[in-house]
């Protein structure tokens, strides 16, 4: 047998998903441009509440111009979007909820952006100072207790959040809220807290301001007890669950102790103000480090482009008047310093500085940001007779980390194994029980070793396969792998042939 024709029997049994297969060794080369739909990773539109599922050609969404002179739909780069609503949007009347409502405006909205492979996210305001009345009128009916502002010519009221009418009626609505949407299909994470101006969790207004952790106790077991399958998240600053009105100020004493009330309660965390180094400062960056892999964290930009915000006025001093692209830069230098997980896109004019101005940065957190696993080598035998002996490493080309550990997951996700037939469904399936995801840094090997048994596997020619399986779902593929797309087949990665006896 000459060399060429033992170059041609490697490429038949290898598949040309491999760089090499010596020695049954096939070696892969990693994916950095494909946008992976992968849950708690990747980059988030921020959704207005008042638009409608007409805002993408609306807003220009669908044929976003770019820096590097493409054009784009913006949704073929974002995996969650974002809405920040309010609770009277979500249920305008007592037990009408809008999600059972076809022709409600938020309902659509939803379901244009789930037609699009897109999931849901979202942060339930309840609170009206500076914008317009966010509770439902039936919760003060009731008899919750409030207080009230003026928001132009209008009063609105706000409850108090330690007030047992409000909690009551808030505590049911979330109760529906959970039937519709604790469904990881549809929901990548939700922004669980809601409370204070902006549902930011500052100025809080208390009845008794001495019940701040009383609240935190009362919200964060809500949520934790009716959304059993998706990751919660709160908003990390020095002033989370402040009891005042006073605004922004010195880090509170109550902030750290009521943030790891919520993480005790299998929170993760999200910030508002990345690049807005005023709001950003040291204390947060300390805490992100902190978590660093242990909760993963969300990033949502700060400043505002076009709006009454003054970017040029950051006491960073890094960013010029009329030159949005500074922010962008500010951000995404502020998001890889926290080794965050998912960056947001935010609306309109920030949209467009991110892609008309700094695309690159766009397809850079794609390759860089979050996770993105991948298998480096797999050596396997050509022929196996009941057991086939794998050896194997994978990678994570991310700065942030695949968060497994976060109690919504449970470790659901790991390394699995199949048998392949000519139609590409899996014969006999595996899951590794060594393998934990969350320990796969930038910088980590992780190799393994494993052993499948063959039960009742008919004779014959199989193509050996991996992914990244979710035990929850009967070991089908879970999570996307960075690899060449031309090398999967059901979710599943072709790795080589393989022949049983």
């Amino acid at each position: 047998m000459n060399r060429f024709t033992k170059l041609l029997i490697i490429a038949a049994v290898c598949l040309p998903a491999a760089v090499s297969c010596n020695s049954g060794k096939v070696v892969f080369t990693p994916d950095t441009e494909t946008v992976l739909r992968n849950p708690l990773n990747g980059w988030v539109m921020y959704l207005r509440r008042d638009w409608d599922e007409n805002f993408w050609e609306r807003n220009g969404y669908d044929s976003m111009p770019t820096s590097t002179g493409e054009t784009v739909k913006v949704s073929d780069y974002a995996n969650t979007a974002y809405v920040r609503t309010s609770w009277l949007a979500f249920e305008p009347e007592e037990g009408k909820y809008a999600w059972l409502d076809p022709d409600s405006r938020l309902n659509k909205l939803f379901q244009s952006i789930l037609d699009r492979g897109m999931k849901l996210s979202f942060r339930i305001v309840v609170d009206g100072r500076d914008q317009r009345q966010n509770t439902p009128d039936y919760v003060f009916d009731a008899g919750a207790e409030y207080f009230t502002s003026m928001v132009g010519r209008n009063e609105v009221r706000t409850p108090y959040p330690d007030d047992p009418v409000f909690q009551a009626k808030y505590g049911k609505f979330i109760e529906a809220l959970a039937a519709e949407y604790n469904d990881i299909d549809k929901v990548d994470f939700i922004d669980a807290y809601g409370l204070g101006k902006w549902g930011e969790g500052h100025s809080l207004i208390y009845k008794d301001p001495t019940k701040n952790s009383e609240v935190m106790q009362w919200i964060t077991t809500l949520y934790a007890r009716t959304f059993t399958e998706v990751p919660l998240v709160i908003n990390y600053h020095r002033l989370i669950g402040e009891p005042s009105a006073n605004g922004w100020g010195p880090v509170s004493e109550v902030s750290e102790r009521l943030l790891r009330q919520a993480i005790a309660n299998g929170y993760s965390l999200r910030h508002d103000a990345f690049g807005m180094n005023g709001y950003y400062q040291q204390w947060e960056k300390e805490f992100a480090a902190e978590w660093n892999f242990k909760r993963p964290i969300i990033m949502e930009g700060g400043w505002i482009t076009a709006a009454h915000h003054r970017y040029w006025t950051d006491p960073s001093g890094e960013y010029r008047e009329g030159h949005s692209e500074d922010v962008r830069k500010g951000e995404f230098k502020a998001a890889q310093e926290a080794r965050v997980n998912m960056m947001d896109l935010r609306v309109n004019d920030e949209v467009r500085s991110w892609f008309g101005q700094e695309f690159e940065l766009v397809k850079r957190f794609v390759a860089e940001g979050g996770y993105r696993l991948y298998p480096v080598w797999i050596k396997a035998p050509s022929k196996a007779s009941g057991s086939i002996k794998l050896e194997y490493e994978w990678k994570n080309m991310g700065w942030g980390y695949c968060p497994v550990n976060i109690p919504q997951w449970d470790w659901r996700y790991t390394v699995g194994f199949a048998l392949l037939d000519e139609a590409g469904q899996p014969v006999q399936k595996w899951a590794s029980d060594d393998t934990d995801l969350a320990t796969w840094l930038k910088e980590s090997v992780n190799r393994y070793s494993q052993t499948l048994a063959l039960d009742d596997v008919p004779a014959g020619t199989y193509t050996l396969a991996t992914a990244l399986v979710d035990r929850r779902n009967a070991l089908d593929p879970g999570l996307d792998v960075a690899v060449d797309p031309s090398l999967k087949v059901n979710g599943w990665v072709k790795v080589r042939q393989i022949e049983i006896k």
